[in-house]
């Protein structure tokens, strides 16, 4: 059996299309959203309120229209805040 990562059991929406992930470990990470904006799905979340709905979602995080990040992704690629 290989290690798993931590999940995300808490997210806030903050300005400047970045993310507070509260993981399953305790830790407290950022993650920025801004470099996805290039994926069409992605931009739809940009200037909308679509993006302050972020939530849980089984094990990582996603929008109203569906769109989410790998939970690994999610936390490999954020910065730890705690």
């Amino acid at each position: 059996m290989g290690f798993i990562r931590p999940r995300a059991i808490a997210v806030k929406p903050l300005d400047d299309y970045k993310i507070i992930v509260t993981f399953n470990n305790g830790e407290n990470r950022i993650f920025d959203v801004k470099p996805y904006f290039d994926f069409k799905l992605f931009k739809e979340l940009e200037g909308t309120e679509l993006f302050q709905g972020v939530r849980v979602a089984g094990l990582s995080v996603e929008w109203p229209n569906g769109v989410d990040i790998c939970p690994d992704e999610l936390y490999l690629d954020s910065i730890p805040i705690n």
